[in-house]
């Protein structure tokens, strides 16, 4: 499987030809400069790039509508799967199985990560999207509890380790599969979309189940109604599954592999003795870097996206509609930034986006927390939407920066790992830690202080990281829109290929 799709084929090696097995740095970097200066240049096809960015985008809102419902349903389904006398209980017991998801995240990246680089991108993406549309269509279609006891909650769990099984392999691959499609000029911009996915499947999961909690009694959501949000996963699903299978039914693909096909199955052999080992080990710069940037993008997304809605409930005392309705309010605001903060970070660079996401936690978490706490509408609104744009710093570059990090032979694999290492042990954990931490200290500032400290780490992996911007994938050549680019890029190497045949 190639590793660039949406290509037309120049000169030179097919795309993904090149054996680019090199961990040392140096290396990897001389390694890169012969691709470069050799004349390859990847020419996109502007259709199917779309298509790719769509495919993976709604892979990504499918994950996070199930987020989203799941979160804004949890009392009704502890009513349905958990009975009890003790509504804490019941709580505490759907979030037990909500939480059991992030466990098996990284065995999922460990699965479908090495997979995904040796047979290649699309096809496992096809298979965690039908894994996750199954595990959420399943949950819509699970007996309750007063129909076959205990036997609820246990497929419940089921389906929950099913869902965070396959999310395991869908973040890593889908920012690969977009970062690999896109032409370097454009990385930071199309890779945008897939928070833009992000976002909109959680708003549009979230805002279903509002709507829904608004227009049905108490009595039907317990009864039918809270089955309806996870059963649209299944054409979700289906659509999704559409969008991805038929990349690899266009012409440009096909005739793409159908050229390769002998020199992939050289390099397919030598990248089925790739294992964990060298994707943790052999990477371990990249992969600490890896850990560090997506340890402040996911601390504070989930503080502002999954916590402050509690924390305005049980902290504040704030009616738990109006904080929902913020939140909801503030991811619209995101979505309508993200395209253009992506385009920022290809003009500027990854590095100081990223800086001034890290700088603007550090330096404004309290002033908003403060703000937040004052407890007036407009106030909280205010305070919520200068988060949320802090927050846009990083979910605009992630997805083009994190998969720059590693060389394309292990990009799927080692990506699929190290972010959802760091998603179990700090993303996930956040609403938990934060939530302890007031209780242990009493101190109600807690959430800015934690954001503050995952702030000063995102700053540090910044110094270290290499800019990405407007430069080729490790292991992948110039990637370009037009012939015309593609030429002008040939002849600025020209020079140097002639001085060193001379």
């Amino acid at each position: 499987m190639p590793t660039q799709s949406p290509v037309a084929p120049r000169s030179g090696n097919p795309v993904g030809s090149r054996t680019d097995a090199v961990s040392d740095p140096q290396q990897e970097r001389r390694a890169d400069l012969a691709e470069q200066t050799s004349g390859e240049v990847t020419v996109v096809d502007p259709a199917m790039v779309k298509r790719a960015v769509s495919a993976a985008a709604l892979g990504n809102a499918m994950e996070w509508f199930d987020f989203g419902v799941y979160s804004y349903i949890a009392v009704t389904l502890g009513h349905v799967f958990f009975p009890s006398g003790n509504p804490t209980a019941q709580l505490l017991s759907t979030f037990g199985a909500f939480a059991a998801a992030f466990l098996v995240r990284p065995l999922g990246g460990m699965v479908f990560g090495p997979l995904g680089d040796r047979i290649g991108r699309q096809k496992v993406l096809a298979i965690t999207m039908i894994m996750m549309a199954i595990g959420t269509f399943a949950i819509g279609l699970i007996p309750s509890y007063a129909s076959i006891g205990v036997g609820a909650p246990i497929l419940l769990l089921a389906a929950r380790l099913v869902q965070g099984f396959s999310t395991g392999g869908e973040y890593g691959g889908a920012s690969t599969f977009i970062a690999e499609y896109a032409p370097d000029k454009k990385r930071g911009f199309l890779g945008s979309w897939l928070e833009f996915g992000t976002l909109a499947g959680y708003v549009g999961g979230a805002g279903l189940v509002t709507l829904m909690t608004a227009l049905l009694s108490t009595e039907d959501l317990n009864s039918w109604g809270w089955r309806i949000p996870f059963l649209v996963a299944g054409p979700m699903g289906i659509i999704g599954l559409y969008l991805r299978m038929r990349l690899e039914e266009t012409p440009a693909f096909a005739q793409l592999e159908k050229e390769a096909h002998a020199k992939e199955k050289d390099r397919r052999a030598a990248e089925k003795r790739i294992g964990i080992r060298e994707m943790v080990f052999g990477q371990w710069r990249a992969m600490l870097l890896c850990i560090g940037l997506v340890l402040v993008f996911n601390v504070t997304d989930y503080m502002l996206l999954s916590y402050m809605p509690s924390y305005l409930t049980s902290e504040l005392k704030y009616d738990e509609t109006h904080g929902l309705l913020v939140v909801l309010a503030v991811m619209v605001l995101m979505m309508c930034v993200q395209p253009f903060a992506g385009r920022l970070s290809d003009r500027f660079g990854r590095r100081p986006v990223i800086a001034a996401g890290c700088i603007g936690f550090l330096v404004l978490s309290v002033p908003a927390l403060l703000l937040i706490r004052q407890g007036s509408l407009l106030a909280i609104a205010l305070g919520m939407a200068a988060l949320g744009l802090l927050l846009v710093a990083f979910t605009s570059t992630m997805p083009a920066a994190l998969p720059a990090l590693f060389p394309t032979k292990v990009r799927y694999g080692s990506l699929s790992i190290g972010f959802n290492i760091s998603v179990s042990l700090f993303g996930g954990t956040t609403p938990l830690v934060v939530t302890a931490l007031i209780g242990a200290t009493g101190n109600k500032m807690m959430p800015a202080y934690y954001m503050m400290a995952a702030a000063v780490i995102g700053g540090i992996a910044v110094l270290l990281m290499s800019e990405s911007a407007r430069k080729p994938l490790p292991g992948s050549p110039p990637a370009v829109e037009t012939e015309q680019e593609a030429e002008a890029v040939r002849a600025a190497h020209r020079p140097t290929t002639a001085g060193s045949a001379a």
